[in-house]
């Protein structure tokens, strides 16, 4: 690549042979970012003092100037170690001096030189240079025949794929019959080639050297001009191909407005492929919509499968994929506030949501617990669950697992059944519009087992927070994120429960309530909802302390308040049947008129001490899933012949007990 020194001095204007007389010391010019190599030419732009100071004098004298290459372009100040040590001797043509003291120069590249050493840097660079000469040797001619054929054709490969390079550069290459000269000229015109690369073959002084690293320069950027190319041609190919299809869309739209038709087929795809695109869907599913919408195009309206895949379009555009309930600023005085306003005791659940409500304050994106609630029916356990929702500010979905046999309730049908929908997860959220609601799964420990699947099992992936973040519905088969979802279970006993299940949810146990707490119930929610729900005022009825505690002792057992609302509903029907006929008096609700319009008590607290009065009759202790009993066993003394016989399936055991 470098440039023989016997070459016509480009400071005379005499046209001779003489060879390049190279002084031994010369001015030196730091370039950054920029090569120039022999042979070439090029502009530059001078700002620093002491390089316009430099060319100043270079001009006034008529001297050569050497530039050198910055190792790093950000010195302002380079010392000999900032320059590459091979550079190019150079003459320069034209100067234009700039408004702002810049100066723009077209200088010629001459021949290599080599930096010895830095003379003085004051008031510019001045440094001891030598010619650093090309070597060629015998034995690598045909080589280098070769490798110039080579380097030509690539280069004007190059040059017919790139869009930065002009064409001129081809005829201009095939002009050069030197092959240094022609190595030179190609790395000085490929702009994509870093600043250390052209430096390096410029530094490279064995010819056949250079060559071969050129060669293998340009036969790695016309694999790269190559690729890119062909990935150009196959976006076009893509972008004519889109193109053709929307003007022929809109051209068979224009034909059919002029004829006065309409495609209600079209307009229909077109409005599905606009909620497609704005539904938020992720990239998978809005892939799997698009294939779905494209193989309704095709159909007839009239097939059977177009309202099938219609139908499943529909569940894909209307599901909440980027929706949310938009929470408020969480405030925990306030959700306390709501929890105890609906719901008196039950502290251990309530203390539990507020604790993840605190969490979630510090720490918003967390996943919400599975919380399962365990106790006697009439304790609260769904409405808890809605005041939770309430005091979060979310949508409430409930669905009822009770009696549920089918795994396809849970996880929906394929789509080759006939009229296949999806499963109660789906259609829950679908129905709450919001992908973060608070979906309550009540009575989780009355579900049922059949030949048609395990509904219990199929519960397995929607209550793991590790597996629901890609739920697959059967009948949607794409996946849907539920990790937002606060799923709230609701259960009488946890023995039904399977341990699999049992072991994804946190369990909360509401016992049943006491006498106390139930005549708080009834005075803080019961009585006013019943007087409300009767078409009563509190003017018109109010109930003693004694009367409420007489109704909870003698007319309800229960572990929760559902028994007692009904008799406070009736109540509240006796006064509102006087109303009716007339009789407009308050009526206070006291123990004498709960006998009378409810009629004598059903439960005595006497019944214990009035059985065991009488010998042979114990007392025992019963535990049911709603409260528990007591249990009289009696002894009876009667005539007989002094045998004893057991029938059933006692076992052999209770017949030896017995005889």
């Amino acid at each position: 690549m470098s440039d023989e020194v016997d070459q016509t001095d480009h400071t005379s204007d005499s046209g001779d042979d003489r060879p390049l007389s190279i002084p031994d010391e010369i001015p030196v010019l730091p370039l950054r970012d920029t090569v120039l190599f022999p042979d070439s030419f090029m502009p530059l732009a001078v700002a620093r003092e002491a390089s316009i100071r430099l060319i100043d004098k270079a001009l006034a004298e008529d001297q050569l100037v050497g530039v050198f290459t910055q190792r790093e372009a950000s010195i302002e100040e380079p010392t000999q170690d900032d320059l590459y040590s091979v550079g190019t001797i150079t003459h320069i043509h034209k100067m234009f001096k700039l408004p702002d003291g810049s100066l723009r120069l077209i200088v010629q590249g001459l021949a290599r030189v080599s930096l010895k050493t830095i003379i003085e840097t004051d008031p510019f660079i001045r440094a001891a240079v030598s010619s650093a000469e090309e070597s060629v040797s015998d034995s690598d001619h045909l080589e280098i025949d070769a490798l110039q054929r080579n380097i030509n054709n690539n280069f004007q490969q190059i040059v017919s794929l790139s869009p930065l390079l002009s064409d001129d550069l081809q005829a201009l290459s095939g002009n050069i019959t030197d092959p240094g000269k022609l190595t030179d000229f190609i790395a000085s015109s490929l702009t994509t080639l870093a600043t250390s690369a052209k430096q390096e073959i410029l530094e490279t002084l064995d010819l056949r050297s250079r060559m071969d690293h050129l060669n293998r320069i340009l036969i790695k950027e016309l694999e790269v001009l190559e690729l890119g190319s062909k990935i150009q041609s196959e976006v076009q190919s893509e972008v004519g191909k889109n193109q053709r299809e929307y003007l022929l869309r809109e051209q068979l739209k224009a034909i059919q407005k002029e004829l006065g038709e309409t495609d209600d087929q079209a307009k229909e795809i077109e409005e599905l492929r606009e909620k497609i695109n704005t539904s938020g869907m992720p990239e998978a599913v809005q892939k799997e919509a698009f294939r779905e919408l494209d193989r309704l195009s095709k159909m007839p309206p009239a097939a059977a499968e177009y309202t099938v895949s219609r139908t499943y379009l529909d569940w894909l555009v209307m599901l909440p994929w980027n929706l949310r309930t938009e929470e408020k600023i969480i405030d925990l005085a306030r959700a306390k506030e709501t929890l105890d306003g609906d719901h008196s005791g039950l502290d251990k659940a309530k203390d539990r949501i507020i604790e993840y409500l605190a969490v979630r304050k510090l720490k918003p994106d967390t996943k919400g617990p599975i919380l399962c609630f365990v106790g006697p029916p009439g304790v609260g356990k769904t409405s808890l669950a809605k005041g939770i929702a309430a005091s979060l500010d979310r949508k409430f979905v409930c669905v009822s697992l009770g009696g549920m046999r089918d795994e396809a309730e849970i996880k929906g049908h394929r789509r080759t059944y006939i009229g296949a929908l999806p499963g109660q997860i789906i259609q829950g959220l679908r129905r709450a519009e919001s992908k973060n609601p608070v979906f309550i799964l009540d009575e989780i420990d009355k579900l049922g087992t059949d030949f048609r699947g395990d509904p219990a099992s199929a519960l397995l992936e929607v209550l793991d927070p590790e597996q629901n973040t890609t739920f697959r519905d059967h009948y949607l088969d794409v996946p849907f994120d539920l990790s937002e979802v606060l799923f709230i279970t609701t259960a009488n006993v946890l023995d039904p429960i399977a341990p699999a299940l049992r072991d994804r949810m946190e369990v909360l146990e509401l016992p049943g309530y006491t006498e106390d707490e139930k005549a708080v119930i009834a005075n803080e929610h019961l009585i006013a909802r019943q007087i409300d729900n009767h078409g009563l005022s509190s003017e018109q009825i109010a109930f003693t302390e004694d009367a409420l505690r007489f109704v909870v002792r003698g007319y309800t057992r229960e572990a929760g308040v559902r028994n007692l609302e009904r008799e406070m509903g009736a109540l509240c029907r006796k006064v509102a049947r006087r109303h009716a006929e007339g009789d407009d008096s308050p009526i206070t609700i006291t123990s004498e008129a709960v006998v009378e319009m409810l009629g004598a008590p059903k439960f005595l607290d006497e019944e214990v001490a009035e059985r065991t009065k009488q010998p042979g009759v114990a007392i025992g202790l019963a535990w049911t899933p709603v409260g528990g009993d007591v249990l009289f066993v009696e002894a009876t003394r009667m005539t007989g012949s002094g045998s004893l016989t057991v029938t059933g399936h006692l076992g052999d055991v209770m017949k030896e007990s017995a005889r």
